[in-house]
């Protein structure tokens, strides 16, 4: 492949893993949706994409273009391999477009449309947006004709971003790039997106106005959309009414219909006192009994909604006693199940219960994933119980027993740093570099805040210039934190080079940056 020998990091890859329960009904409504997910080249192994990322990550100077007789020499550049950096790089938008670049410098081009979508997706995720609309224009000038994958990226991070309106607009001009205009999976995928992000009105507006102008016809997974969006505000009045609605125009609600309105009563409901848990599962046996008389029978996604009102409301007897009447009854738990029941033992201080159903989980076949280990993570984080925690981080690390996720790597982060122990969080922070699942701003955010906290400023500052050059915008609580912190603790020569370095950031860019229209660090 290329001139040079470097050691390879291994990038474990992440798996199929079952969501969490709070996430379970939004997962299975994409699946009757038939959303199309993003379509995006997926992480695969490649020693060669490790080494060139590591190379980028650790000597490319953000404020300079890429010299690629230096950074690249020698490197046969093909679609795939591009791919699989990009995907490497998906924290970096800096390096991602500079390596974007070079490889529209080469002779012959390895660009594809998976590689715009790929920089579209990186660039969307900071905000960039005003760039992504020339990456979309240059594909169209270049014959790599956007998709609908390309627009369904923009769109959720556009919703993402709480710019509703221009998602729309989006929406509205894939007519003008693809050659077929949007249909009905079209429109699932954008109801689903902006239900999903809490702007149910904003889809209940769409749909009405294109029901009446004929665009589409309303089936199922559509009003089984809207009525996760309802329930997404815990507004189960306006759920109800439009499943009635649905019935009355002569939809026949579905399986995941139920799951989901079910859900929404059992999600959002208060559950103490004990009058109120009674309330909450009264109505869930009403929802029950309606699916049995349209002859819909409850799957083990039904009952483990249910399994997790007794999981809030920290009932661990009952909460066994109905997973052992699920059994009784031949239906297979699943890893959903399980973990609702893990995080309700852990909450109650039953660590040694909980293990035990771990056992009890891998006997069974089912494997636990990152979310099931969340749970213990976090009760060892709320006792403050070091050794147990890194026990179990390294034994997932060494067993390969389950890939960790941002979120865990987060809740250890948080905890080692406020237990001030800096030499575990470095650990656990090149781990997660190495296995190309971050850091996030998520990451930075909460280490850059709790380093404040502890007048760490050094370290602040230099976490906080390391997210500025990966291309992360900073909260602009995050920035005034550190400001204030800087000033009252008598830092200010310390502020005024943090300072400079960051208008230096927002003012020059190197040369790979003069043909998009990228906004500075809003501060």
């Amino acid at each position: 492949m290329a001139a040079f020998k470097l050691r390879h990091a291994v990038t474990p890859l992440a798996p199929a893993v079952t969501l969490p329960l709070r996430r379970l009904c939004a997962a299975v409504l994409d699946g009757a949706a038939s959303a199309s997910d993003d379509g995006l080249p997926t992480l695969e192994p490649s020693s060669d994409a490790d080494s060139i990322s590591q190379i980028l990550l650790h000597h490319h100077n953000p404020f300079h273009a890429m010299e690629s007789s230096l950074q690249l020499h020698g490197v046969a550049l093909s679609a795939p391999l591009l791919h699989q950096t990009l995907l490497r790089l998906h924290h970096s938008s800096k390096i991602a477009i500079a390596l974007f670049n070079y490889a529209k410098s080469l002779p012959d081009p390895p660009l594809t449309s998976a590689s715009y979508n790929l920089l579209i997706d990186i660039l969307s995720k900071v905000r960039q947006f005003d760039a992504v609309w020339q990456l979309v224009v240059e594909m169209d000038q270049n014959s790599l004709h956007p998709t609908t994958t390309t627009f369904f990226i923009l769109i959720r991070r556009l919703v993402a971003a709480g710019l509703t309106r221009q998602a729309v607009r989006a929406f509205d001009d894939i007519g003008s790039f693809v050659e077929r205009g949007p249909g009905n999976k079209d429109y699932y995928y954008l109801l689903d997106t902006l239900c999903k992000y809490g702007y149910v009105k904003v889809a209940v507006e769409i749909f009405n106005k294109r029901k009446a102008c004929g665009e589409f016809d309303p089936d199922a997974k559509m009003y089984t959309i809207l009525i996760y969006g309802w329930c997404k505000i815990g507004r189960i009045d306006m759920a109800e009414r439009f499943l009635n609605d649905m019935i009355e125009r002569g939809v026949e609600p579905h399986l995941v219909t139920y799951n989901v309105l079910l859900n929404g009563i059992c999600r959002r409901a208060r559950l103490h006192p004990d009058v109120r848990f009674e309330r909450t599962l009264r109505a869930a046996d009403k929802v029950f009994d309606e699916m049995r008389d349209r002859g819909i029978e409850p799957d083990v996604t039904s009952y483990s909604i249910v399994l997790h009102v007794y999981s809030r409301a920290h009932k661990p007897q009952l909460l066994l006693d109905k997973m052992k009447m699920m059994k009784e009854r031949g239906i297979s738990l699943s890893v959903a199940t399980y973990t609702s029941v893990v995080k309700c033992l852990c909450s109650c201080g039953k660590i040694n219960d909980a293990e035990e159903l771990l056992e009890e989980m891998v006997r069974n076949g089912v494997s636990p994933c990152a979310a099931t280990y969340n749970c213990f993570f976090k009760e060892y984080r709320g006792r403050k119980d070091v050794d147990n925690a890194l026990k179990l981080y390294r034994k997932m690390k060494e067993e390969n027993v389950c890939v960790p996720t941002m979120h865990t790597y987060n809740i250890l982060i948080a905890m080692f740093v406020k237990l001030d122990k800096m030499g575990i969080v470095r650990e656990i922070w090149e781990d997660m570099k190495r296995n190309g699942m971050g850091p996030d701003l998520d990451s930075y955010t909460l280490l850059i805040h709790d380093l404040c906290e502890k007048q760490k400023w050094r370290q602040a500052c230099t976490f906080f210039v390391e997210m500025i050059e990966n291309g992360l915008l900073p909260q602009k609580v995050t920035f005034e934190t550190l400001y204030r912190g800087l000033i009252q603790s008598d830092k200010l020569r310390t502020w005024r080079r943090l300072k400079k370095k960051l208008d230096e950031e927002s003012i020059t860019f190197g040369t790979e940056f003069q043909n998009y229209h990228l906004k500075p660090y809003r501060r």
